[in-house]
């Protein structure tokens, strides 16, 4: 690139469809806003659940094409959330999905949790020296619930924040690049028990029967982790329109207020989306903006 804009957001995530649930809202407002927003997805999905019974086929345990086609799921959700820039790491399928902890998909060839750390980090350092992001979200160590995945991608994006910046790695990847702050992606306990108390008063008018419950939330923490939210509410729309892309993995009701993944559990769409800075100084006691204090 030889023009960069004056703000520039990275964000690391595992599978495809996990960027809208988690960020949508905060990539479709910062994309809006003429910010440079990079999504680098990790894999391709290709051990998900598939929710349409028509696109049963696509499985892993029967023509195992779900990856190409969460490829172009991804792509309808990053138009409707505005992004333009998207990469997978080290290019479409280099990584495999491991599928869930202990399962023997874990240590299959290929897959990105038995990956060697610094070569899956290498792919996202030339990134990160390309764009020069001043912000970096991704999950937190347990990766938000503890599938590999997101564990693995936790630790490939601040393995890669840390050799970007040393001048003796890979100075055929670009010049060395700090970046000033790095996010995890949270949600505060009280407010998704509050949001769940609204949902069991209203799950009777939406398509699902039963709902999640709290600790299927991923990323939740207690409260005074909290550093940063992000308003969504002018971008929930588009988060929402985001989701239902991913129509393999995600069902969004019509209003956009509740979805549900594979085992059909009503979980509530959040609007307004949170943060813990793990690496960067605060520039309020919270945050309202994830380039607050940063050096253009």
């Amino acid at each position: 690139m030889t023009e960069l804009p004056a703000r520039r957001l990275l964000l690391v995530h595992a599978h495809p469809d996990d960027e809208s649930i988690n960020n949508g809202a905060t990539m479709a407002k910062y994309a809006a806003e003429g910010a440079h927003v990079t999504l680098v997805t990790c894999t391709l999905g290709e051990e998900g659940e598939v929710i349409p019974a028509d696109l049963a086929h696509l499985a892993p345990d029967r023509e195992d094409l779900l990856g190409p086609h969460r490829i172009g799921e991804l792509a309808a959700a990053m138009k409707e959330l505005g992004v333009t820039d998207h990469r997978f790491l080290g290019g479409p399928g280099r990584y495999r999905d491991s599928g869930m902890m202990g399962a023997e998909q874990n240590e299959r060839p290929g897959s990105f949790w038995s990956a060697d750390l610094d070569e899956a980090a290498a792919h996202l350092v030339a990134v990160v020296r390309e764009i020069r992001p001043q912000v970096l979200v991704t999950y937190d160590p347990d990766g938000g619930y503890g599938h590999p995945d997101h564990i693995q991608a936790h630790r490939v994006a601040q393995r890669a924040a840390e050799l970007a910046a040393e001048p003796a790695f890979r100075r055929d990847l670009g010049e060395p690049h700090t970046i000033e702050k790095i996010y995890w992606n949270r949600v505060p306990r009280t407010v998704v028990e509050d949001r769940f108390r609204r949902l069991a008063e209203t799950l009777d008018a939406t398509p699902f029967t039963v709902a999640a419950v709290v600790a299927d939330v991923p990323g939740v923490t207690d409260d005074e982790r909290i550093t940063t939210e992000i308003d969504g509410r002018p971008y929930v729309d588009r988060k929402a329109a985001a989701m239902r892309a991913h129509a393999t993995q995600v069902d969004v009701t019509a209003d956009g207020t509740v979805f549900a993944l594979s085992n059909d559990l009503a979980q509530p769409l959040f609007d307004i989306e949170y943060y813990e800075l793990v690496r960067g100084e605060p520039g309020s006691a919270r945050e309202k903006d994830l380039f607050e204090g940063v050096n253009a």
